[in-house]
């Protein structure tokens, strides 16, 4: 039992039978641990130098996750995200690359996809204990339609350290789709400080615990 309150066996299992569709978004998680057994290859449009040349530190950031994280998988290669686009608390348009200078933990969720509302307080309970100048949790809502499913069930949780990021186009993940990066939901990445991918994972994890701390502390950690 974790501090979702759901056996951490659970909680792939139920990734792996939320096979609901809804707005369009099939929701599902594929085989193995990792749920994303195909290492990603950027984009040509996104190719560039100096985030492919991070290899090695997203292999040695990646080597942290064990435990409960062990799912996250290292970026190969590393690819710039910076231009991703939604919503920020505001309601203005934002993308990562407004949100540099910040390690960041950016995880798509849906208040139809179970496995991303029991992973909510615990990405909550990560973002009041490690967020900063340095680290944010970026967890970002991709319903489709209005705001107030996604905030009336932020506030029967008690989420109270998340910024309340938005994208109800579904460009998000489809983009992330395209990428090979997103199979279904919830899908969390790990980002450097300048926009660069570490490390990715499909389907959810105990994100409350010392195993998410070592991982978000290894990518704050200078690079060797």
């Amino acid at each position: 039992m974790n501090r979702m309150g759901i056996p951490a066996g659970r909680l792939v299992a139920l990734a792996a039978v939320a096979g609901v569709v809804a707005g369009g978004l099939g929701v599902y998680v594929m085989g193995g641990r990792s749920g994303n057994n195909a290492a990603p290859a950027a984009p040509a449009e996104m190719a560039d130098t100096t985030c492919p040349a991070r290899a090695e530190r997203a292999k040695a950031v990646a080597a942290s996750a064990t435990g409960d994280v062990a799912a996250m998988l290292p970026a190969d290669p590393p690819q710039a995200l910076s231009g991703l686009a939604f919503n920020d608390p505001a309601g203005q348009p934002a993308t990562l690359g407004s949100l540099k200078d910040k390690v960041l933990l950016v995880n798509l969720w849906a208040t139809w996809c179970a496995p991303c509302r029991a992973e909510m307080p615990a990405l909550d309970a990560l973002q009041k204990t490690k967020g900063g100048a340095d680290f944010e949790v970026v967890a970002v809502n991709v319903d489709t339609g209005g705001d107030e499913k996604p905030k009336k069930f932020l506030a029967e949780v008690g989420i109270e350290s998340l910024g309340y990021y938005r994208d109800n186009t579904l460009g998000l993940f489809n983009d992330l789709k395209r990428r090979g990066l997103a199979l279904g939901l919830p899908v969390t990445l790990l980002v450097d400080r300048d926009g660069c991918l570490l490390a990715h994972m499909n389907g959810p994890a105990e994100w409350a615990g010392e195993d998410a701390a070592r991982l978000v502390d290894a990518a704050l950690a200078p690079a060797s």
